[in-house]
Parts: structure tokens; sequence; C-alpha cells
């Protein structure tokens, strides 16, 4: 079914070049898109249209045409007028509709053969036969991104998003749910992961332009065949969620680079909890003052420099050698060696992965 903004986009581009004033109804009557300047009511005569076996017909000073979805009829065109050129124009525009129709099917079926494809509903016989009738290459380089809707029910973003790479004809855009917009873009030859983020940044931008906050974009690896673009889109999803745990200040984030993010994401709860008790004796991070906190980030930040750390933090190096001691007698464990602010920085990298599992209820 073709959007009723996209039929108004027509009806008006036709009126444009050719100044006829034109509609499209439904079977019923109700009027999808029109330029007439006065409110005009085709109830009865589109009821007296849809019975009759012509395809065109001139009925209360209009022509009316029909158009079809197969078999099925789907549109009527209206054209203001019973002249000679009104029927022209009325045949032009219905013809641009039928086409309009057909390519719109044709991008339902991809996009449904494409949803399917990420969601593994396919049969690895099914995803090549599909492929070859709806002439989708089978071997060609493909990546996933994506990125948050923001509960968009509207479908806004994705259009939009349609429109930004409107001249790639090789990518699909699509969403399998509310809350995130694919695009498994088509990697033309030369082109690397260079290219991917500057397109992943490019939807950001657009986002951000329709006033989005606080919303991230990701993506996958490169593949090379049609059945592993789901394994591409597994990956951005993995990327998206271990992105807003553990590397928040960053909108656009690769797979690639989670590093132990990666890891900790596919860990079970119940384990996390196990190292957590292991490792904090039953107490959490969270029950640190703001100061420990400042002060364990500033020494990760700084590799573990004392001198460098206390500098930055403005306190005297005995000040945070004191710190790190009082943290050492609490914990039972010395950030200053190697093994141990390791093993410490997991374990807060842990806790912040089981909050966020626990806010958004996985």
């Amino acid at each position: 079914m073709i959007s009723n903004q996209i039929l108004q986009t027509t009806v008006d581009g036709l009126k444009n070049i050719t100044k006829m004033e034109l509609g499209v109804i439904d079977t019923e009557g109700k009027i999808l898109a029109a330029t007439f300047k006065e409110p005009v009511e085709f109830k009865a005569a589109a009821a007296n249209f849809t019975s009759s076996p012509a395809d065109s017909q001139e009925i209360q000073g209009h022509q009316f045409f029909k158009v079809y979805d197969e078999l099925q009829l789907e549109y009527i065109v209206v054209a203001q007028g019973g002249s000679e050129n009104a029927y022209t124009v009325g045949k032009i525009a219905s013809f641009q509709i039928q086409n309009l129709l057909v390519a719109y099917k044709e991008r339902f079926d991809k996009d449904n053969f494409i949803k399917n494809l990420l969601l593994d509903n396919l049969l690895l016989v099914d995803i090549y036969n599909r492929s070859q009738k709806l002439r989708i290459e089978t071997d060609a380089r493909r990546i996933a991104i994506v990125a948050e809707a923001v509960n968009d029910k509207e479908n806004n973003s994705l259009e939009a998003v349609r429109s930004l790479f409107a001249g790639r004809t090789k990518d699909f855009i699509t969403a399998v749910d509310e809350d995130n917009i694919i695009v498994i873009r088509d990697m033309a030859q030369g082109e690397d992961y260079e290219d991917v983020a500057r397109a992943a940044n490019q939807i950001y931008d657009l986002f951000v332009a329709k006033g989005h906050k606080n919303l991230h974009v990701s993506y996958g690896t490169i593949v090379g065949e049609i059945r592993e673009v789901s394994r591409s889109y597994k990956e951005a999803k993995m990327a998206l969620d271990v992105g807003k745990i553990f590397f928040d200040e960053r909108s656009v984030i690769a797979y690639s680079e989670l590093g132990i993010g990666r890891l900790i994401y596919q860990l079970p709860i119940p384990l996390c909890k196990m190292f957590i008790k292991e490792i904090f004796d039953g107490k959490s991070p969270d029950d640190f003052d703001e100061e420990t906190i400042t002060t364990i980030n500033k020494f990760f930040e700084n590799s573990l420099n004392v001198s460098e750390t206390s500098r930055q933090l403005y306190i005297h190096r005995n000040t945070l050698v004191y710190r790190l001691d009082k943290l050492q007698k609490t914990t039972g464990l010395d950030l200053r060696v190697f093994e141990d602010a390791i093993t410490f920085k997991i374990a807060l990298m842990v806790v912040k992965y089981m909050k966020y599992m626990e806010d958004f209820d996985f």
C-alpha cells in the first residue's frame, strides 16, 4: 500500500506539470490525496464506478480511472472536467499510480524478505531461492547499521533515513520493531569501514537535526554472503547495547571496538553476581562515596600513575596514597598492583552491566 503522503506528492507534481486538478480516492469514495480547491463528495460516484465493468468513465463532470493491484481494485484516480485533456491527464496519472503500486509492492516483498532474513526465519535454501526471485545479489559485501528509533511510532524516522540514502538503490532500510531502524548497506568496490562510520554518523546527525537526544548508532562487521547478513545485524545490536552500557559518551560505535565489554555482555547474571560477591564480599561499588569513585576513575584514566592522578585531582600525593590504602583495606585490592587494578576494573564493568540488565528487565 502506498502512503497517502506519497500519493499527495504525486498528484501535486502532476498538477504542477499539467495544471489539471487531480485526486486519488479509495473504492468507498474516501479522498486519499487531492489538489481540488473545494471539497467534493465521491461516495455515490465511487459506488457506481466500482460496480461498472469500465476501466474509465465520466461521472459528475469528472474523469474516473481504475488502478488495480493485480486483479484487485485498489485506487480510483479522478481528473476534474470532462474534456479530452482531462481524460489524457487522468490516464497519465493512473498509469503513474499503477507503476508506483508495482514498485511499492516489490519493495514490500524485498522488505519482508530482509526482515525474515534478519530474524533468522528462513531456511538456507529459501534464502537463496527468494534472493534469486527478488533479484537480490547473494554474494555482495554488506554490513548492518542499527539506529535507535526513539519510540518513532509513526515511522517518520524510517522514511527520513530512506530519503537520506535514496540514491543508494542496493541498500535495504527497514525496521523489525518500533525501537530500531536497520540499514543493510551494500558495500561498493573500494568502500571500507571508514565509509560505514561516515554513513552511521550521517544517520546520527539526521536524528539530532530532528530533535532527538541521547540516541546511539552502531554497526557490525562486513559480510560477503546474503546468509551472513543476520550475523552482522546481531553484532550491530550487541554493539548498540554494549555501547550504551560501557561507552555511553560515544554516539556511534562499531562491533569491532567493544573490547572486553563484548565478553562481559555475554556473561550470565548468576555468574556476575558470584564474581561481585567474591570481589567485594557482598558490598557494591555504589556504596563508595563520590570522592572514592572520582579517585578510582581518575587513577584508571591516568594508567595507574600516582603523580599524574594527584596532580589532576589537585591533592597531595600522600593524600592519594592514603585513599588507595583505605580502598585496599575495604576491598582487599591494591589498585597500584596491575593484577588487582585489572580485577577491580572488570568488577566495575560487571556491576554496570548488571545494573543495565536490571533497569531494562532483560
